[in-house]
C-alpha cells in the first residue's frame, strides 16, 4: 500500500490538503474509508465526475475503502459552486432517477460487491432533519463572514445569492460529520473546485467532536493546458451514458484532445503505468497520434468495455482513411429529406448534426471545411441525389475529426 501518495502527485492529481503529513500517512500506511460526493443533477455522470472515479479505483486497489456518497438530499437544494446561475430546482422523482443512472455507471469502475466500497445516499439522514436542531447542532459553528469569502459563493454574489443555496456548505459539511461517525470516514475528497466545501466538513467535525482527525484532498480539475475545462463539444457535455454520448463519439473526443494535453491526461486518467506513459512522452509531431489513440482507447475501454473502444477504434481509422465501417455514427435519410430526389450540402451538415444552423453550415463550407466521399465542397448549393448515397452510404467529413456516415 505504500507510495499511493507519491504516485497520485506524479500523476499530477493533488491540489490541495489539509494536512500533507496526516493524509501520506493515511494513505500510504493504513487501510482509510475516504468518500466523494455526487449530486445527482442529471441522468448520467460526465468526463468531470470520470476523473474521481478513475480516483476511487486507484484508491480501491490500493486497499483503501471508497464510499460514493450520493447526494439526493444536496441536490434538492444545488451546489452554486462555480455558477452563476441557481441550478434548476429538481423534483424527488428526478433526483431518485438520476441517483439509480449514477449507480449503475459507477459499478463499471468501482468495485461495490461484498462490501468493498459501500454507496451511500445523503436523503437517507438530510431529509430527516428537524430545522431547528440543525440551526443548534450544526449551523452555530458557522460564521456568515467567513462563509461569503469562501470561493464557492464568489461567482453567485454579484448575480444573487438564494438563501437555499447559501444553506449547502453546511449541508456538505453535515455529510462528513455524519459518515465520520457512522462509517469511521476521516478522508473527503472532491475536485479543487470543493475546496471551501471540504475544509469547512472537517472544520465542523473538529468542532462537533472536539477531534482533530478529519482532513480534505482536492484533486486537480480536468482542463486544457489552456485552462478551459475539459469534458466540452458543441454538442454539449461528454456524458457516460452511451445514449448521450455514442462509444465512438466518447472515443473521438480523447483521439482529438491536444497535443499539449494527451500525456498530462494519459496520467491522470488512465491506469497505465508511469514507465510506459514516459515512452509516450518521448513521441513528438505526428507521433504523437499513437498516443492518442492510446489514451482513447484505454478510456472508451474503461467506460464501455474493450469491444466497444475496438469498435471505435476501428471505425475511426476507417473514417480518417476515406473508408465506411459499421461502427461509424450514422445519420439515415428519409425520403422527405430529399425535394426533387435531391438533398442540399448545408441541409446535409444540420441533419447529421455535424452543425446546428444552416448558416453554421455555410460558414463551415465557404472555409474549406466540409470534405465529402474524400473530396473538399465548395459550392454552398452543391446538391446530391439519391444515388449519391447508394451501397456502404456517403462519408461527410467536417473539419479534420467530425465523421458521419449517411444512407437512405
Amino acid at each position: 500500500m505504500s507510495q499511493v501518495y507519491e504516485e497520485l502527485q506524479a500523476r499530477g492529481l493533488i491540489a490541495q490538503c489539509t494536512n500533507e503529513e496526516k493524509v501520506r500517512d493515511l494513505l500510504d500506511n493504513h487501510q482509510t474509508a475516504f468518500y466523494i460526493g455526487f449530486d445527482a443533477t442529471a441522468d448520467s455522470l460526465h468526463v468531470g465526475h470520470f476523473l474521481q472515479l478513475v480516483i476511487m479505483a486507484r484508491l480501491q486497489q490500493a486497499g483503501h475503502h471508497p464510499i460514493a456518497l450520493i447526494g439526493g438530499g444536496t441536490t434538492m437544494i444545488g451546489d452554486p459552486t462555480g455558477k452563476t446561475d441557481m441550478r434548476k430546482m429538481l423534483t424527488k422523482d428526478e433526483i431518485n432517477h438520476n441517483a439509480e443512472c449514477f449507480r449503475k455507471q459507477m459499478r463499471r469502475l468501482v468495485d461495490f460487491d461484498g462490501g468493498k466500497a459501500t454507496m451511500v445516499n445523503n436523503a437517507d439522514w438530510i431529509l430527516q432533519f428537524n430545522y431547528m436542531d440543525f440551526l443548534r447542532e450544526v449551523g452555530v459553528h458557522f460564521s456568515v463572514n467567513r462563509m461569503l469569502t469562501a470561493e464557492c459563493f464568489k461567482t453567485r454574489l454579484e448575480k444573487g445569492l438564494s438563501f437555499i443555496e447559501f444553506n449547502y456548505m453546511l449541508l456538505q459539511s453535515y455529510d462528513f460529520l455524519h459518515l465520520y461517525r457512522n462509517m469511521d470516514c476521516h478522508l473527503e475528497l472532491g475536485g479543487d473546485d470543493q475546496w471551501s466545501n471540504i475544509i469547512n466538513g472537517a472544520d465542523l467535525i473538529r468542532r462537533v467532536e472536539g477531534k482533530d482527525d478529519a482532513y480534505g484532498l482536492t484533486f486537480t480539475l480536468l482542463t486544457t493546458s489552456e485552462g478551459k475545462k475539459m469534458g466540452k463539444t458543441e454538442k454539449g457535455a461528454v456524458w457516460l451514458d452511451p445514449e448521450k454520448t455514442s462509444p465512438y463519439e466518447f472515443y473521438q473526443y480523447w483521439r482529438n484532445v491536444n497535443d499539449a494535453d494527451v500525456i498530462r491526461v494519459m496520467k491522470m486518467l488512465t491506469f497505465m503505468t508511469l514507465e510506459e506513459i514516459a515512452e509516450y512522452e518521448k513521441l513528438e509531431g505526428a507521433g504523437l497520434n499513437k498516443a492518442k489513440e492510446r489514451l482513447a482507447y484505454e478510456i472508451t475501454s474503461m467506460v464501455h468495455g474493450p469491444e466497444e473502444a475496438e469498435k471505435a477504434m476501428n471505425a475511426a481509422k476507417a473514417a480518417f482513411s476515406g473508408g465506411a465501417s459499421a461502427d461509424m455514427p450514422t445519420t439515415a435519410l428519409s425520403a422527405d429529406d430529399f425535394v426533387d430526389g435531391q438533398i442540399g450540402a448545408m441541409d446535409l451538415l444540420v441533419k447529421t448534426g455535424l452543425v446546428k444552423s444552416k448558416s453554421e453550415a455555410r460558414r463551415t463550407i465557404q472555409q474549406g471545411g466540409l470534405t465529402i466521399n474524400d473530396a473538399k465542397v465548395t459550392d454552398v448549393y452543391a446538391m446530391y441525389g439519391t444515388d449519391a448515397f447508394a451501397g456502404d452510404g456517403m462519408i461527410i467529413r467536417k473539419g479534420k475529426k467530425s465523421f458521419r456516415k449517411v444512407t437512405l
